[in-house]
């Protein structure tokens, strides 16, 4: 068990951490129209103010009302 703390253990970290890195700075070779943030689009909301998806899993489902 000293053997996985001492070793496996902290290289899996720096594994994890390294590749980590690597997925954020890749943002640096996409071409520039994917560097943006994803746009924003305005969601439709139901009665109660929730998004629809939100509103059937809060009140169930319109075709299951009785």
């Amino acid at each position: 068990m000293s053997f996985f703390r001492s070793y496996i253990a902290p290289l899996l970290i720096v594994l994890i951490f390294v590749l980590a890195m690597v997925a954020v700075s890749a943002r640096i070779f996409l071409p520039s129209d994917m560097l943006a943030p994803a746009p924003v689009s305005q969601v439709q909301l139901d009665a109660d103010g929730l998004p629809p998806a939100v509103s059937s899993l809060l009140h169930g489902s319109a075709d299951f009302a009785s």
